[in-house]
């Protein structure tokens, strides 16, 4: 039995280095801020006015917000555009076929994305999210006009980019050539997008494949605003995949030292009861 558990723990953190790996780029740690309700109810309001209009979540209704201490006169005049309900799921008006057609594929629903992208003793959802929506960059060989690290060759064009202001990445990949050898390719992308590249053959190369990727922000100040931007809708998009997960942890503590005390004295009347026995 201690050997089939000792091998289920293992094979649980194996599968968390293969995902690390398979990723490509490095996931960033989100804040957690899905206590905050003041940054739930910005990312709120950013996920209505841009992820919306792609994006379902067919799980949450508005209503739902109420949680995070929206009231429904809040909801109707700053959440409700195109004569939805209070009540109401929160749908799109584009059908699959358009979104097939304009993107290539359909736009994933995103009321449960943070668990879906959550990975057990690895990354959270959250650090998914976070680092996905920091790491756009322009790339005029996209058909979108834009790529990114964490997804290469997504279809989702940078619908927040004029709150991020423009950049500009460098990238600087160390990969083995066939025939043997190994090369550094070193890709610069300005801010319209328009890639220079740079070949280098390395001699006596001994390593592993790596990508080294720097961005360097135009505006910085406009950079810091849409990274706490962003921290605010990783966190709504966190709270949305599970409402309930700060009672659920709260009622964990409480359920935990409920048995821890129930031990002491399982342990107690075990000791009285079998003292006079022995």
């Amino acid at each position: 039995m201690i050997k089939k558990l000792i091998g289920a723990v293992a094979f649980m953190f194996a599968c968390a280095g293969a995902y690390a790996a398979e990723g490509g780029y490095p996931l960033e740690t989100a804040p957690n801020r899905v206590n905050d309700v003041a940054a739930l109810q910005n990312g709120a309001k950013l996920f209505v006015n841009y992820c919306l209009n792609c994006h379902s979540a067919s799980s949450m209704r508005y209503n739902k917000l109420q949680d995070i201490g929206l009231t429904d006169e809040q909801i109707k005049e700053n959440l409700l555009f195109t004569g939805e309900k209070v009540g109401d799921l929160m749908h799109v008006a584009m059908t699959p076929q358009d979104a097939k057609k304009w993107f290539g594929t359909t736009p994933p629903d995103l009321s449960v994305i943070a668990r879906a992208k959550s990975v057990n003793a690895g990354p959270t959802g959250a650090d998914y999210i976070y680092t996905y929506l920091r790491t756009f960059y322009r790339d005029t060989a996209r058909a979108t006009g834009w790529n990114n690290l964490v997804f290469p060759n997504v279809g989702m064009p940078h619908v927040l980019w004029e709150l991020q202001g423009p950049r500009e990445l460098t990238t600087v990949a160390m990969h083995e050539v066939s025939g043997g050898g190994w090369e550094r390719v070193t890709t610069t992308y300005d801010s319209q997008g328009y890639a220079q590249v740079k070949t280098e053959p390395v001699a006596n190369f001994h390593g592993h494949a790596t990508l080294e990727a720097k961005f360097k922000a135009l505006d910085p100040a406009k950079v810091a605003s849409y990274d706490n931007d962003v921290a605010d809708l990783t966190a709504f998009l966190s709270w949305m995949a599970e409402p309930q997960q700060l009672f659920r942890k709260q009622l964990g503590v409480w359920v935990l030292l409920f048995l821890g005390l129930f031990l002491l004295v399982a342990w107690r009347l075990n000791a009285s009861y079998w003292k006079h026995v022995r």
